[in-house]
């Protein structure tokens, strides 16, 4: 299984609203199709963070569902309120050995 992690570095003080638009896309399907999913926000480290953590069973179904998803205008439309709320971001593509 592969793990990809999106994380978000929100603007200091955009949590609030970047959670609310989270929703909003999770109620309208607007995310990518995974195995599993989670959504994760700091504990320790660096703040103000928001990580989308997806399994996917191989590279191609990630490719594939991520294509899916932001092809869609709502998903778009969405981003681009969604990003004003980002100082910066990173993604990491982990296997799963055991």
């Amino acid at each position: 299984m592969y793990i990809v992690r999106d994380i978000f570095h929100l603007h200091f003080g955009a949590y609030k609203e970047a959670k609310k638009l989270l929703d909003e896309a999770y109620s309208k399907g607007l995310l990518p199709d995974a195995k599993s999913s989670r959504v994760l926000s700091d504990f320790t480290g660096d703040s103000y963070r928001l990580i989308f953590e997806e399994g996917y069973d191989s590279l191609a179904e990630y490719e594939q569902s991520l294509a899916e998803s932001m092809s869609k205008t709502a998903w778009k439309k969405w981003y681009e309120r969604f990003k004003l709320h980002i100082k910066s971001s990173c993604r990491e593509i982990l296997k799963q050995v055991m």
